[in-house]
């Protein structure tokens, strides 16, 4: 399909599969696939999800072939009777079936290095329709493949995720995009945001795109609370042609969203805090309520944690973290208040032999669980000397305020590590 400006690929995704269709597998395998194509600047138009019937996935199959320019199968690429995908596909060309020597032989090495015997059925799985192009699966037994269909070039793939991920990234996003006649790099630009909107940060990147004459630079958005990834793809004819374009884009999209920026393409924000205390030598305490300990759980489990993570402590309510921390009585008047809260990092940091505290302290609105069930967070983050201690309102009940809290507590710990304001409004928080 040629448009004005080159060429566009009508894409359609189809995912197999009785536990798929039922609902008892969630198919997280269809929104990647979705989502890693919009990301290279492909855009999927339909998606089907069939079951293993062959009369259904023939359907599916024509119909596929006859409307979409490029459509990749996901699942049914396995050894037993319901994994259908080969012999549709075949069937679908109006060719037969032969073995695929080479990976016949790749399977049975695949086995020995793991010191097990090929099962029989598992030579269905090297059993790939006469012309079609195998697709490596480095990492797995079935084989992945391409071949044309009526008007349409498909490509098989295996329904575990690890496999499937690979070969998309690896494989037949590179083939697509040779399919386009495109420019021959793409590059994908992130941010990852806390703290604003996304109608918020779409009119403050109004008109970003246009920064760039050539048309090619897309933005686009990802929402899931409490944080917002703003991505930026590029398209250049060569590294050096990205890299020109994106420059002024990059630090134009800097001066815009400036403080609220927490994180950059696969650095996540727990990560960032790690690392921030690393390059300080710092040694860090948590105190958190209310929040399952999440803060922890993001923190504890990172690679070089154990050289900066020192101790959490996670409670219910007030009296848990007055015991715990050994609090004197008289800072328990009921609710709690900046004083409370600094006073509670610098016994958790005292105590741990930290060099830093974060305490992430809740205070939830008694009431049902609704929209407008209302929490008061109180938190502290410092150094012995210089404790900041921020409050804020956030409304939605129980599970988006447990959210936000976790957020915003990492988010101000960010902050204070990298000399940033720990105090500026969110546009989650009502004063």
């Amino acid at each position: 399909m040629t448009a004005e400006g080159g060429t566009d690929l009508r894409i359609e995704i189809i995912c197999t599969g009785d536990e798929v269709l039922t609902g008892k597998i969630v198919n997280t395998n269809f929104g990647y696939m979705s989502q890693k194509l919009e990301d290279a600047g492909l855009s999927v138009i339909w998606g089907t999800t069939v079951g293993d019937d062959r009369a259904s996935l023939l359907s599916a199959f024509h119909l596929a072939a006859g409307r979409a320019d490029a459509v990749i199968v996901n699942g049914g690429l396995g050894p037993t009777v319901d994994d259908l995908s080969q012999e549709i596909a075949a069937q679908a060309a109006g060719v037969e079936l032969e073995l695929h020597q080479g990976w016949l032989e790749k399977m049975e090495d695949f086995f020995t290095r793991r010191g097990r015997t090929m099962p029989p059925n598992n030579t269905k799985q090297a059993m790939l329709p006469v012309g079609a192009e195998m697709v490596d699966n480095p990492i797995g037994t079935a084989c992945g493949f391409a071949m044309d269909i009526g008007g349409a070039r498909f490509f098989f793939t295996p329904g575990v995720p690890r496999e499937l991920r690979r070969m998309l990234e690896e494989q037949i996003i590179p083939r697509l995009l040779e399919r386009t006649g495109a420019p021959a790099t793409i590059r994908l630009k992130r941010y990852h945001g806390y703290g604003l909107g996304e109608s918020h940060v779409d009119s403050l990147l109004a008109g970003i795109e246009a920064l760039d004459p050539t048309g090619g630079v897309k933005l686009g958005f990802r929402a899931h609370y409490p944080q917002i990834e703003t991505k930026l793809t590029i398209r250049g004819t060569d590294p050096h042609d990205v890299a020109a374009k994106l420059a002024p884009i990059d630090a134009e999209i800097r001066t815009r969203l400036g403080n609220f920026i927490i994180a950059e393409d696969d650095q996540t924000l727990e990560g960032v805090c790690n690392a921030a205390l690393a390059a300080k030598g710092g040694r860090l305490a948590v105190v958190e309520t209310f929040t399952s300990g999440q803060i922890a759980t993001r923190l504890a489990h990172l690679p070089g944690a154990e050289a900066v993570f020192r101790r959490a402590t996670v409670a219910r309510d007030r009296s848990q973290v007055f015991d715990a921390l050994t609090l004197p009585p008289h800072l328990d008047i009921g609710e709690y208040s900046e004083v409370v809260a600094a006073e509670v990092a610098t016994a958790a940091r005292t105590q741990a032999g930290a060099s830093h505290a974060l305490a992430v302290l809740i205070d939830l609105d008694d009431g049902p669980d609704r929209m407008d069930l209302g929490g008061t967070i109180w938190i502290a983050v410092g150094v012995e000397g210089d404790t900041v201690v921020r409050r804020a309102r956030i409304l939605g009940g129980r599970e988006w305020i447990r959210l936000g809290a976790v957020e915003m507590g990492l988010d101000c710990l960010r902050r204070y590590l990298q000399g940033l304001p720990v105090i500026e409004r969110t546009d989650f928080e009502r004063r």
